[in-house]
């Protein structure tokens, strides 16, 4: 067995107890794993501040100082009995409180001795407080020989915190790192790692840990990006090469009467270049005799559910059924009146199959497609259940990719041998993230926006023009315009300082909007109430629609012209844009308002400078990481404390490139497995936060 394999119970200071806690809370159960925890953050602990150097305006997350003690205090009694401990240096005071260990850290206090105090700083009126500091006597702290001068601070829970703390935790990494020193080898070639300029693993581990230079720290963290990145592209690439291995995907030979009469007859406008591209991109996948696999991008209004259909009819065409699966009852719905309104006198059967389906049409649903009667079936998840069976499935969409996640395009993909799978994400991803998400797809991109589409002009409202704002709404909703007002929350909160759906909603059906024709619609509201109160907004009986951001997709009135967004800055810059493509899709001129506090926020001024989805995301992801891409976890996907390297497109370039050398080398196999264990995926690490006080 490899040593990194080896239980971390055995390792000094951890035990059966802590190792059960560590494995509970951090998925931390090996040596490697540990090993693999790496820090958020570093202190410098060869600096030792006075006293009067820490103030509040000086901002330290973490100080360490010598100081007397000078007295001790009790207060309360019981479970919330509090020790504290008076400390002084030449320069101030400070007080040093326990909260909880209050027998265990009152025998090891002495009045009038000096210790070395290390903690959080906090301040009352002033004065300087740290609580359940870690201390060492002077005689302790000066015999001790540290790995480096930069401490790493650990992400951790509070749990394991009240039983470890920073000190503990960067104790065991100690004691794990001495039974490992020796024994790491190293996966890459020492050929690779010359050209691409990476230092060795062994000292890459080393310097994560115990940098012993802000530069082996800077060397430490590139290699091990690198290889997180190259061990994505080994499993992504290895799971592309075994799907085109097999020869068992159905072949599209025909383009029929079906597909040539709704191309020259119902196309409700004529294809963009972009989409013409992209159809022929997907018949070319569909006689090749593979299995396609093809992710389809494109900012919102681009056309994406228009190429889904054609390619649908494709398969009906060639004697397949075909699905498309929604993430929500209210999208899915959305899909299927389009799809219906577009084939309307057509031949081809299409149904529809959600959760909320009631019997009678779950009961048509699930006949008409195992007996093939229906040609097109569109869902929710409801469509991946195992009663869900197809006479011939042959062609899935799956639409709003990021909310599903590898597991949900597996399942549905199983339902037929052979199927091919079209992919669709309404939700514009940088191509550096898209290179690693989406590595095991062809790749296409809707670039180009059909004829008649308007561009919004976008605003930020500051508080002063609120009454002007919603003045203006009221006057568009009286000529017939057609408005969405959404909020962050559905009910007040005491935790969030913004106000609720449902508040707003009152608030201005009793004020600005008294005499307008206000709804509420948000994800706690039954299928049947969300339904109605939709079908209403669609007929224009409600001109102004308070909601949260269920209807971020799949609600289309083209009548709406206004899109006002409470508290903008709680949004992130992409699903501004996504909210904000609900308006501007009939002739009229669109608005999109964003309300912020001040009127100032430098982020929200990106939203009014372009309407570009890629060029929006590129800026999303530069300022909030690549989080909310992610959606429902992707299989094989890099930890989250190695986020910021989607942003690196010359690493990610480097590292693909890397991965074709080993290939080409046969190098594959070996490298795939080493890399494998040694990038541990852990989503919920924190990103890397370098401070140095």
């Amino acid at each position: 067995m490899d040593t990194l394999d080896n239980d971390i119970k055995f390792v000094a200071g951890v035990g059966e107890a802590r190792a059960k806690l560590l494995e509970r809370e951090l998925g931390i159960r090996t040596l490697g794993d540990m090993l693999s925890h790496y820090p958020f953050r570093y202190i410098d602990r060869t600096r030792i501040y006075r006293i009067s150097e820490i103030t509040e305006a000086a901002g330290l997350s973490y100080v360490q100082f010598r100081a007397r003690i000078t007295g001790v205090a009790y207060a309360g009694t019981g479970r919330k009995r509090r020790f504290t401990a008076f400390a002084q240096d030449p320069t101030g005071q400070a007080e040093l409180v326990w909260f909880q260990g209050v027998k265990w850290i009152e025998k090891r206090i002495e009045v009038g001795r000096e210790y070395l105090v290390f903690g959080r700083p906090s301040f009352y009126r002033g004065e300087l407080s740290v609580a359940h500091p870690e201390l060492e006597t002077m005689e302790q702290a000066l015999s001790r020989k540290a790995e480096s001068g930069m401490q790493g601070i650990y992400p951790s829970t509070e749990k394991l915190g009240n039983v470890l703390g920073a000190k503990g935790m960067y104790q065991i990494i100690c004691n794990a790192w001495t039974l490992v020193k020796d024994r790491i080898a190293d996966p890459l070639p020492e050929a690779v790692r010359t050209r691409y300029g990476l230092i060795g693993l062994r000292d890459a581990i080393y310097n994560i840990h115990f940098p012993q230079s802000q530069e082996a720290l800077r060397q430490a963290q590139y290699r091990l990006k690198f290889d997180e990145l190259l061990g994505v592209q080994l499993n992504i690439q290895q799971r592309r090469t075994e799907r085109l291995a097999k020869s068992n995907g159905f072949l599209f030979t025909r383009v029929g009467g079906v597909f040539n009469t709704f191309y020259t007859e119902k196309l409700p406008f004529p294809l963009t270049g972009a989409q013409k591209r992209v159809i022929r991109e997907i018949r070319r996948d569909t006689v090749t005799g593979f299995q396609m696999n093809r992710l389809l991008q494109g900012d919102v209004g681009s056309g994406k559910t228009l190429v889904a259909l054609m390619s649908m009819l494709l398969a009906v065409d060639n004697g397949f059924q075909a699905c498309m699966m929604a993430p929500t009852e209210i999208l899915a719905r959305q899909h299927y009146a389009t799809v219906c309104k577009m084939l309307d006198g057509m031949d081809v059967k299409v149904a529809v199959l959600t959760g909320a389906s009631k019997a009678r049409e779950r009961r048509a649903s699930l006949e008409g497609i195992a007996s093939g009667e229906v040609d097109i079936l569109i869902g929710t998840h409801a469509l991946i259940e195992d009663r869900v069976r197809f006479a011939n499935l042959g062609f899935v969409v799956i639409d709003e990719q990021h909310r599903f996640g590898v597991a949900h395009r597996a399942l549905l993909g199983a339902k037929s041998e052979g199927v091919h799978t079209l992919v669709m994400s309404a939700t514009p991803i940088p191509r550096t993230l898209s290179l690693v998400l989406y590595s095991d797809l062809d790749f296409s991109v809707l670039d180009e926006m059909p004829p008649g589409r308007q561009k919004i002009s976008t605003h930020i409202i500051p508080p002063q023009k609120e009454q002007a704002m919603y003045e203006y709404i009221a006057q568009c909703a009286l000529t017939g315009k057609q408005s969405y007002i959404v909020c962050p929350v559905i009910e007040e909160s005491d935790s969030l300082p913004v106000m609720s759906a449902e508040e707003l909603y009152i608030k201005l059906s009793e004020g600005y909007l008294k005499n307008i024709s206000v709804g509420l619609l948000h994800g706690k509201m039954s299928v049947k109430d969300k339904n109605a109160v939709i079908e209403k907004f669609s007929s224009g009986e409600i001109k102004v629609l308070v909601s949260t951001t269920v209807i971020e997709v799949g609600v289309n009135v083209p009548k709406a012209v206004n899109m006002v967004i409470e508290n903008a800055a709680r949004f992130g810059l992409a699903q501004l844009h996504q909210l904000r493509g609900r308006v501007g899709r009939g002739s009229e001129k669109s608005y999109c308002f964003l309300l912020d506090a001040d009127g100032q926020n430098a982020r929200l001024k990106t939203m009014t400078q372009t309407s570009d989805g890629f060029e929006i995301a590129e800026k999303d992801l530069e300022l909030r990481g690549p989080g909310e891409y992610f959606g429902t976890r992707q299989s094989g996907l890099p930890s989250a404390m190695f986020s910021s390297v989607f942003s690196n497109k010359e690493l990610l370039e480097t590292a693909k490139e890397a991965y074709s050398e080993l290939l080409s080398k046969k190098e594959y196999a070996s490298v795939a497995a080493a890399l494998e264990i040694l990038a541990k995926q852990k989503l919920e690490r924190e990103e890397t936060n370098i401070v140095y006080n």
